[in-house]
Order: structure tokens, then C-alpha cells, then sequence
């Protein structure tokens, strides 16, 4: 039995569009006298009602190195860009990775799969025990440091630091409405006072035990630098409301007794 692909495959041919056509459907390996190389196809499903078990979504995923799975509630929760880590699975990606970035990688695609599940049985019941209680905090620590405005690309060396943290623990006694103000103030002290982090980070393509303890301490030392400046701006913002005396308020009703 012909599938959807054959099918649409057969009917390119039949209009006589040219080759570009043929060769868009098919994704194939480009004329070597003209250059070589390949072709990339990037085909787009939308699911119905969430359900990418369907005929047409099954057939992309069977044919291509993998998927990027989007969802409308993640979107609508704030979380851009809407990727289900879950289900979105690259074939080839991982491959081509720091191996830095493999090690934070698989310990962060775990912990996320963990937290969603914690975070829908959390919505059934109050009664929350204190590791479960953990993994939800952490979890949406992980949550908040995968969000990324529009244009805004992060360097590799960055994205495993910032990872590493998360994993780590590191960011579990900030407030979440912190997290992403903290994180562009430890990049800024990354870049100014330890770049030499950065391009070890990259030259050694690992994160060493030495990288760990150097990260470590970079993080002690923007933690008491963030926290210093958020108590001085708390500070700042607090105005003193004179407290009336004894005397003040006896006067204010004599005043005002007057006035009568």
C-alpha cells in the first residue's frame, strides 16, 4: 500500500514541476558535477489535540533524524520556546555537542522529565513530602533558565555554565523572579573577571574537576555580589515614615481642637 509520502512523491512528477521540485520532496543528494552535497528538509505537522501518534506525524518522525515537539500550554505558561524536552529527540545533535554540553545535557533532560511529572501529580494533591517538594523547586529553576527572549543567542561556554548550575544546585536559594537577572550578572563577572574559564571550557571541550571548582567559586563570588546590591536597592526603595511622638500627637489635637 502507497503512503502519504509516495503518494505527494508521484504527484510532484505529474505536474512537471522541474527537478527543484522533485528534489525538495525527496531531500536527495545534490548533482556532484554541480558542486555535490545535500539537500535538508525541514517538514512541519501540526497534531491534533496533542496526539503525535497519528498517521502523518508517525511518518515524519520514521524519516527524519529527529523532532522538535512544540507545545500551545508550554507557550502559555511563558516558557519560550515552547519545546517538550521530552519528546523532541535528535539523532545525529548530541553527536556534534561540546562533550561538556553531553554531561549538563543528560542530567537536565532527567531532572525536566521528573519535575513534569512531579508538577501534574502536584496539581492533584497538597500533601507534598520534602523531596518532592525539592524537585519542584529545582525544577522550575531549570524551567526558567531554558527561557530565551527573540534574538538573543547564548554562547555555548555560557549555556554549559549556566546548565551546570541549575544541575547543580547552585540556583536553588534564588528567587525565581531573580534567576534571569542573576544569570546575566554571572556571565558579565564570567566575562570580565574569568574569561580564561570560557575558552578552557572550550578548548578542553569537558568540564574537568578543575573547571567545576573554578565555576564554583565564580559563583560564590556573584552570589554575594548579587545579593549585596539587592539589599542596597531593597534599601533604596524604603521610605522612612516618621513616627509621631507623644508630644507631636498631643499637640495635633489641641490644634485641631482649636480649630473647632
Amino acid at each position: 500500500m502507497e503512503d502519504g509520502f509516495a503518494r505527494h512523491h508521484h504527484q510532484v512528477k505529474q505536474r512537471g514541476d522541474g527537478g527543484a521540485h522533485d528534489e525538495i520532496a525527496s531531500a536527495a543528494k545534490l548533482n556532484e558535477g554541480k558542486g555535490g552535497g545535500s539537500l535538508t528538509a525541514l517538514p512541519i505537522v501540526e497534531t491534533k489535540e496533542g496526539d503525535y501518534s497519528a498517521y502523518i506525524p508517525t511518518n515524519l518522525i520514521s524519516i527524519t533524524d529527529g523532532q522538535i515537539y512544540m507545545e500551545s500550554s508550554l507557550f502559555y505558561q511563558g516558557f519560550k520556546p515552547a519545546m517538550n524536552v521530552g519528546l523532541s529527540v535528535s539523532r545525529v545533535g548530541g553527536k556534534a555537542q561540546l562533550k561538556a554540553m553531553q554531561q549538563v545535557a543528560l542530567r537536565l533532560r532527567l531532572d525536566l522529565a521528573q519535575y513534569r511529572e512531579v508538577a501534574a501529580f502536584a496539581q492533584l494533591t497538597s500533601d507534598l513530602d520534602a523531596v518532592t517538594l525539592r524537585q519542584l523547586h529545582r525544577g522550575e529553576r531549570l524551567v526558567e533558565i531554558l527561557k530565551q527572549p527573540e534574538h538573543s543567542p547564548v554562547a555555548a561556554d555560557k549555556q554549559v555554565c549556566i546548565l551546570w548550575a541549575a544541575a547543580n544546585g547552585h540556583l536553588d536559594d534564588l528567587p525565581l523572579c531573580d534567576i534571569a537577572r542573576f544569570q546575566q550578572e554571572w556571565f558579565e563577572l564570567l566575562d570580565r573577571a574569568h574569561p580564561e574559564l570560557g575558552r578552557a571550557l572550550l578548548a578542553r571541550g569537558n568540564l574537568t574537576p578543575e573547571l567545576e571548582r573554578e565555576l564554583a567559586e565564580s559563583m560564590r563570588e556573584i552570589k554575594s555580589l548579587f545579593v549585596a546590591t539587592r539589599k542596597a536597592e531593597t534599601l533604596s526603595r524604603e521610605r522612612v515614615v516618621p513616627r509621631l511622638d507623644d508630644t507631636d500627637v498631643r499637640l495635633s489635637e489641641t490644634a485641631m481642637q482649636a480649630g473647632k
